[in-house]
């Protein structure tokens, strides 16, 4: 389980876990979600069918789900307040300012996740059809 939390962390390939999946960081502007069409090391493809992508959106919604329950709950924690203190909007604003900061981040993991549960059907149509060429 750590070694794919890793693997998920370090943004490198589902199945050899060594190359790495985006073409840039997910801090550099220039074409920052831009993926490699395959694996360097062990040749995977990262775009499994046309259109693979688009349920990524999905896992997206769920990570800033999560990171605002997370962030709610540590707001309500460490400042004491109860859900009627209007100092509750501070929340709300530094969570939107935060969500905004960490959107690329959070698309690349949701793609990285999404490309880890699936990667497993290719792997057996792929390596027979890399031997037929």
């Amino acid at each position: 389980m750590l070694a794919y939390l890793k693997n998920i962390l370090t943004r490198k390939c589902p199945r050899c876990h060594e190359g790495d999946l985006f073409t840039h960081k997910w801090y550099e502007l220039k074409d920052n979600n831009k993926m490699k069409s395959h694996c360097a090391v062990c040749g995977q493809r990262t775009e499994l069918e046309p259109g693979f992508y688009h349920g990524t959106g999905y896992v997206s919604y769920a990570l800033t789900v999560g990171f605002s329950i997370l962030t709610f709950v540590l707001w309500i924690t460490l400042t004491d307040i109860g859900i009627r203190d209007k100092r509750i909007f501070w929340w709300l604003i530094i969570n939107v300012v935060l969500l905004i900061l960490l959107q690329p981040w959070v698309m690349r993991t949701s793609r990285v996740l999404w490309l880890s549960w699936f990667f497993h059907d290719d792997d057996h149509h792929y390596a027979h059809n890399k031997n037929k060429s």
